[in-house]
């Protein structure tokens, strides 16, 4: 298990970084998305990834892009949460992608359905003084969509073919 956390740490903390700022600023910075990528290389590595596996992460990794892409064009999703989701699929793999889609979707869902509610009564004056929370509380305000990415991956990596073979 510490072998995992140990190769799987980029990942993880990758991801958190994402959410966090996506959180406080809803962007998330192209250097995250840059250096899950060149985590992943090194992972595919250190873990003796076959070239047919890394090939079909590849492959995953494109689907997505060009998924994210058309969410993004019709304005349902950041550009940042659309790279991010590319990068999230580049390390789960097929079939993983699909559960990780899945936990997503249901994550945020909740996540806006939490916004909705929160939008609906004023700030406690302690919390209305924080800027990233009046930000996440305005009404015209969007999804970041990068918590529920992150959190959908989370929640699907226990069980992951990217677990395993760090184990």
């Amino acid at each position: 298990m510490t072998t995992a956390l140990i190769l799987l740490a980029p990942f993880i903390i990758l991801l958190l970084l994402a959410a966090a700022w996506d959180l406080a600023s809803y962007t998330i910075p192209n250097w995250i998305q840059l250096a899950l990528l060149i985590a992943f290389a090194v992972f595919a590595v250190a873990v003796h990834m076959s070239i047919g596996r890394i090939a079909m992460h590849l492959l995953v990794g494109i689907a997505a892009l060009a998924f994210s892409i058309l969410l993004f064009s019709f304005g349902r999703l950041g550009g940042g949460d659309a790279k991010l989701f590319t990068c999230a699929a580049l390390w789960l793999g097929f079939p993983d992608v699909l559960q990780y889609a899945l936990a997503t979707a249901i994550i945020g869902g909740a996540l806006a359905l939490a916004l909705l509610a929160l939008r609906r009564s004023p700030l406690p004056a302690a919390f209305a003084t924080q800027p990233w929370i009046s930000r996440l509380s305005a009404p015209s305000a969007g999804i970041p969509y990068g918590v529920a990415l992150a959190a959908g991956a989370f929640v699907v990596l226990p069980y992951t073919e990217i677990f395993h073979a760090a184990i």
